[in-house]
Order: C-alpha cells, then sequence, then structure tokens
C-alpha cells in the first residue's frame, strides 16, 4: 500500500545525503517534496500542513544546523513526527467484569465479520474463552459467513433466529456468563452507507449489555472516505478503538496515516491479508518504519515464527554440510509460503535489501515461485532427493505435469546446481570469501 509514498520520500531523503550542509533553502525543497509525496498518497491536508510545519519547525533549528549529520537528523526528525502523526499504540481493554464485551461495527464490505473471527483467534491464542454473536440478522449469507469462520478458529458461535440483535446479544450474554466465557465478540449488522437507524440499533445493544470495546472496521483502500466514516461512527456511538482492513492492498494509504490525527480514535488492529492469521497489532513504530524504506524486522521475525522451527535448523545445517536436496528446497518453500505472500515479506526487509525487493515486481515473484512449486510438486521423491537421475525424458515429463516448459526445469535445476555449488564452497572456506560468491 505504502510502495509508491516509500519510494517518493526514499528519493528526498537520497538527495539530503548527498549534501554536505543543509541550508534552509535545502530543507524547504526537501519538505515540498515530502508534501507533494504525502497528498499524492491521499493523506489528509490538514494532517500533512501541521506535519510538514512540525518537522520544518525542527528541521532549519539548532537541532539539525549542530549535527555531525545533518540529512540523517533530518530523516530522523521525519520519523519522529511521523510517529506523533501516527499516534501511540493502544491495546485491547480486556479488564473489569466477565465476560468482556466488544462489539464490532461498520459499514458493509469493511470486513468487519472476518475481522471479528481474526480477533477471536488471536484473542483464543492468548489464553481466553471468546464467544463470537451472530449480530446481523439482515445480510444474506452474515451468520453462515461467521458460523465457517468460528469453526476455522476453533471459537463456538452463538446464534437465535427470529429475534432482534439486542435481544440476540442479551441472550448470547446470559449464555457467555453461565459457560465461563472471558471475551464475547458481536458482529454487529452494517449498512452501505451511514444512517440513524444503524445507529439506533448499536446504541440499543449498548443499553442491553455493558461494551468493553467497540471498535470500527474501515475499509482502508477507500481513501479519505475512511476518515468520513470514522468521523460519522465516532459522532453517533463511543468508539473505543479502529480496526484498518486491507493494509495488503495497492490503495494510495493516506487514509490509514490521517485517520488517527482527524477523528482522535485510536488504531488497535491492521488486516493485512485475507488469511485468518493476517491481523497484526497496530505499532506505529513498525508502521512508520515501512512508510520510510526502513523495513519491519520485528514483523518479519514473528511471520518466521510460524515456521517449524525445527525442520528449519535441520534444513540449515544439511544447507551447510554441503548435503541439500531438490527435496530441502520444496520443504523450504512450503515453510516461506506459512509466513504469508512474498511481496509481503520484501516489504520487511530493512535499508537496502528493502529498496531492492521493492524494485521487484511481487506479480512476477509470486509468479515465478508458483512454477517453482509446480516443478518440485510434478517430480517424484526419488528425483528430488536424487536429481542426477533427472534425464531428458523425466524433464519433458516433468514439465507436462507441471505446465511449463522443459526450459522452465532446465533453468531450475541450473539454480539448484549454483546453490548446492555456494553452500559447499562455503563449508569448505568456513564461511570466508561469501562477498565474493555473492557479489
Amino acid at each position: 500500500m505504502f510502495e509508491n509514498l516509500s519510494g517518493r520520500l526514499n528519493e528526498v531523503f537520497q538527495n539530503l545525503r548527498r549534501r554536505g550542509k543543509l541550508t534552509e533553502a535545502d530543507v524547504d525543497a526537501a519538505l515540498r517534496e515530502v508534501r507533494m509525496a504525502l497528498l499524492e498518497a491521499d493523506v489528509n491536508y490538514g494532517v500533512v500542513k501541521d506535519f510538514i510545519a512540525r518537522v520544518r519547525e525542527r528541521a532549519v533549528g539548532a537541532e539539525v544546523s549542530r549535527a555531525l549529520n545533518p540529512a540523517q537528523q533530518v530523516i530522523k526528525i521525519v520519523h519522529e513526527e511521523l510517529l506523533n502523526t501516527l499516534g501511540p499504540a493502544d491495546r485491547l481493554n480486556l479488564s473489569g467484569p466477565r465476560p468482556r464485551v466488544m462489539m464490532m461495527v461498520g459499514l458493509q464490505g469493511s470486513g468487519k465479520t472476518t475481522a471479528a473471527a481474526k480477533i477471536a483467534r488471536l484473542l483464543r491464542s492468548q489464553g481466553e474463552r471468546v464467544l463470537l454473536v451472530a449480530a446481523d440478522p439482515y445480510r444474506p449469507a452474515a451468520i453462515k459467513q461467521l458460523q465457517t469462520l468460528g469453526e476455522r478458529v476453533g471459537v463456538p458461535v452463538f446464534t437465535e433466529d427470529g429475534k432482534l440483535p439486542p435481544e440476540v446479544v442479551q441472550h448470547a450474554f446470559t449464555q457467555a456468563e453461565k459457560g465461563g466465557v472471558t471475551v464475547m465478540i458481536v458482529d454487529t449488522a452494517g449498512r452501505s452507507q451511514l444512517d440513524q437507524q444503524l445507529m439506533d440499533e448499536l446504541r440499543a445493544i449498548a443499553r442491553k449489555v455493558t461494551i468493553a470495546e467497540t471498535l470500527l472496521v474501515v475499509d482502508s483502500m477507500i481513501g479519505q472516505e475512511a476518515v468520513h466514516i470514522a468521523t460519522g461512527f465516532r459522532d453517533s456511538v463511543s468508539l473505543s478503538g479502529l480496526v484498518l482492513t486491507k493494509m495488503d492492498g495497492d490503495a494510495r494509504g493516506g487514509a490509514s496515516i490521517s485517520i488517527r490525527s482527524v477523528t482522535g480514535v485510536p488504531i488497535k488492529f491492521l488486516g493485512t491479508g485475507e488469511g485468518i492469521e493476517a491481523l497484526e497489532a497496530y505499532d506505529p513504530a513498525r508502521l512508520a518504519g515501512r512508510i520510510l524504506g526502513m523495513g519491519d524486522v520485528l514483523g518479519l521475525i514473528e511471520k518466521a515464527e510460524a515456521m517449524d522451527q525445527k525442520s528449519a535448523q535441520e534444513q540449515a545445517e544439511r544447507m551447510m554440510s554441503g548435503h541439500f536436496t531438490l527435496e530441502d528446497f520444496a520443504n523450504q518453500l512450503r515453510q516461506l509460503r506459512k509466513m504469508g505472500p512474498l511481496h509481503q515479506i520484501l516489504e520487511m526487509l530493512p535499508g537496502n535489501m528493502g529498496q531492492m525487493a521493492r524494485q521487484v515486481d511481487p506479480r512476477d515473484a509470486e509468479r515465478q515461485l508458483k512454477v517453482t512449486e509446480a516443478i518440485l510438486s510434478s517430480m517424484t521423491q526419488q528425483e528430488r532427493n536424487n536429481p542426477d537421475v533427472l534425464n531428458a525424458s523425466r524433464r519433458r515429463r516433468i514439465a507436462r505435469g507441471s505446465g511449463t516448459d522443459v526450459q522452465d526445469v532446465n533453468r531450475l535445476l541450473k539454480q539448484f546446481r549454483e546453490m548446492q555449488r555456494v553452500f559447499k564452497t562455503l563449508q569448505k572456506t568456513g564461511g570466508r570469501g561469501m562477498s565474493r560468491l555473492f557479489g
């Protein structure tokens, strides 16, 4: 989502780094570029204006003029002021009598039902006893969708036919109390637009049970309309937090920078994909790092934790011992898939690695990864363990089975041989000469 903005800002920073001492004119020129980049990314005009004013006040003062590296100091100021704009991290309020009720609100199509299931999965993994409540009797298949998602995350779903949402929630609360539930997540009805009937229903639910958290789910791809929707809900019900969905999309993303500053409502979660595990607790430092092209190493570590650590360790030992097969390669690809879409992993790489990775077309990278997976899947286990048996007829069979050309199979085998050569060399030299190998 922030690819274009990140690229523009990095161009500005590179130009600053080329200068030794920074004049006021240099700072103003750089900030004009930053202003244009933010506005093009659909950040709210008022937010941009305040942001630039704060940065300029600090960047043309003694804080920069006395710095040993003025350009780096300006980048540090931009980072700090971006953090101020994004607002502090804010966690869920899970204190008070049980069950704590969390009400999910939002317009239709914002991803509210999926977000409810994702949060339920997260809380369940933290030891909470969670109950999902289907309080949307209007949208066709809304209840069935929540039940399907509930099965996937291992969380029960309370439903009740022929009752209005406030009654459904009240009855669910009674059952939750008896069943020892600690957190009850209510998936409320949405509308195609803000209207009084929707707000009246939400307020009626809040009169029936004590609400610990009211989370507004907003589609971050709809731009500044997301800010208007959040403002409308905030003025009608007591919002405690925001969940921004579809942060993995290719929209300009400025709303996610603006929304906290304009509405005053804290962001609590980011939806980063369609997968049920694709939910991040909001961390402004990590988001700022991605926006400014600094990567997100912590996020990368969290994704890596989804891998089978024992299997990864065994494969690493085999690689460094020189005994690395196509079977190991196939296992590595399966582990990589557990970390999420390839383009998301590339975006998290820091520094020059991240900048080079962001120059790769994610669609080409994903396409090549699928071709590689298809070729490996078309091989027998014997062939993956012993690639030397892959004669011309076997390669033709693998190409037919994977829907690829023989040239694709040959290219993969050539790359594999090169990897083997690299690891054997590293084993012999004890890691010396690595820069020359990869140069």
